[in-house]
């Protein structure tokens, strides 16, 4: 089959996989190539168990890949083959030198525009597709004009807005699709190339366009205001717990206010994930970067107050089992950062089971996606961890059970048949606020909610 048009991606993370999988699911008459520089990422998106899950994703790619989509692994001919580039590569955040523990590392950015430019034997149009700090482009582009080569290279700025467990959903139904370019001819030119791919699935009301650091800043803006939203209903749930109020019910009134919305303010034990601490450390350091002390300050803030959370969590685990926690088994449900992905980046749960094996409790988690990644993190702590899928036999012979993700498998459990298997007195602390407090409460357990009066049996 001759195609319209062939697309590259650079990287086959949880951004890169998913995005072109549904633009080779759209666009039949395009091909799709997924690189990376991990051979096995490659070797898993073409076996039969992905390497990431996504409610959808296994559906779509089972429909196009060996079609219209292939993932492979010669990234130098990649290059040279396709004139379309979206770049996805990993930006972790800075562990050294300068900017440490704030801003983006860009040296996987960097290692790949050098790519570009070495294979390259055509013009390109290079579109980001990773979360950058402003100005990036401009560093892309000087990498990329610096041979003088006789070959055009137009840097697009295309951020994602897409969750991780509505990925699927998100990327075929975006509330909007941003193309950030240079206002001459040539970005223009290459922008209207990028409207025409978006605009076979997409409204052309819903496909915005800016210029290239307007976009780039528009995604950390965007997950710094929802990480604030997640923030601020924690810092209440603190209060709620001290006044006897209860956080759903403050939530839902403010939320039923149309200028606030009821998005994001549902309390827990804060947000994870591989975007939002990261994105607002970047928007700190940016600030900072531009003096701008009191605003760095402010977003700071945000990060700290999520951190709070979790610490207060672990505290009330530990002073309302009795002060003590050591040789006490304690069933941790859900290791993900949120439901319906097997994502573990910046999880609470890591710093959660982290301390409460400090405290030498003993640890049995359960996660229908994340176990794998589960040991991968709590790897060289020290501890007895054990990991079992099965929620039942997970909680049986346990202290307490520590729900941290919200699964909706969690909220249909026999909790009458899991009280029965644990030891008593029996406790649930509920991260998430997904269950039935009360019926928990009646069938024996001490449950402890986030940010609602706690239903203990024992007399204070």
């Amino acid at each position: 089959m001759k195609f319209k048009k062939k697309i590259l991606c650079i990287g086959a993370g949880y951004v890169g996989g998913p995005s072109m999988a549904m633009i080779a699911y759209k666009c039949p008459d395009y091909r799709i190539t997924v690189v990376d520089i991990n051979p096995d990422r490659i070797d898993a998106w073409n076996s039969s168990e992905l390497p990431i899950y996504e409610p959808g994703l296994e559906q779509i790619v089972k429909k196009t890949r060996g079609k219209n989509l292939f993932f492979d692994k010669d990234i130098e001919n990649q290059i040279k083959e396709n004139d379309i580039i979206f770049v996805s590569v990993h930006t972790p955040t800075k562990t050294y030198g300068t900017g440490a523990d704030m801003t983006a590392d860009l040296q996987y950015w960097e290692k790949t525009a050098r790519q570009i430019l070495k294979y390259s034997r055509s013009s390109k149009i290079v579109i980001e597709k990773s979360t950058l700090p402003v100005k990036t482009a401009l560093a892309m582009e000087k990498i990329l004009s610096s041979a003088k080569s006789k070959f055009n290279f137009e840097v697009l700025s295309n951020p994602e807005f897409m969750a991780e467990g509505t990925a699927i959903s998100d990327l075929e139904n975006p509330d909007r699709v941003l193309i950030g370019s240079h206002e001459t001819k040539n970005g223009l030119k290459a922008r209207a190339e990028l409207i025409k791919l978006y605009s076979r699935w997409v409204p052309k009301e819903n496909i915005i366009t800016s210029n290239i650091w307007s976009s780039e800043l528009s995604k950390l803006v965007a997950n710094a205001f929802l990480a604030q939203r997640v923030s601020s209903i924690n810092s209440i749930s603190a209060l709620c717990e001290k006044t006897d109020a209860d956080v759903s019910e403050v939530a839902k009134a403010v939320g039923m206010d149309k200028r606030i919305g009821d998005k994001f303010l549902k309390a827990g034990i804060g947000f994870g994930g591989s975007c939002f601490k990261k994105d607002i450390l970047n928007l700190v350091y940016l600030c900072r970067f531009y003096d701008l002390k009191e605003v760095a300050s402010y977003w700071e803030n945000v990060v700290r107050i999520n951190e709070y959370q979790q610490e207060r969590f672990v505290s009330n685990i530990l002073h309302s089992m009795f002060g003590t926690l050591a040789g006490k088994k304690i069933c941790i449900l859900g290791f993900a950062f949120k439901a319906d992905t097997g994502d573990t980046r910046e999880s609470p749960a890591i710093y959660i089971s982290q301390k409460l094996l400090m405290e030498h409790a003993e640890l049995i988690i359960s996660d229908p996606k994340a176990l794998k990644n589960a040991a991968v993190d709590l790897s060289g702590i020290k501890g007895k961890v054990k990991y079992i899928e099965d929620p039942y036999q997970a909680a049986a012979g346990c202290h307490a059970l520590v729900i941290l993700t919200d699964w909706d498998t969690y909220r249909k459990l026999d909790f009458h048949k899991i009280y029965k298997s644990m030891v008593k007195p029996a406790f649930i602390f509920d991260g998430r606020n997904i269950i039935d407090h009360k019926k928990c409460f009646s069938i024996g357990f001490n449950v402890y909610p986030v940010g609602k009066p706690a239903l203990s049996h024992f007399k204070v």
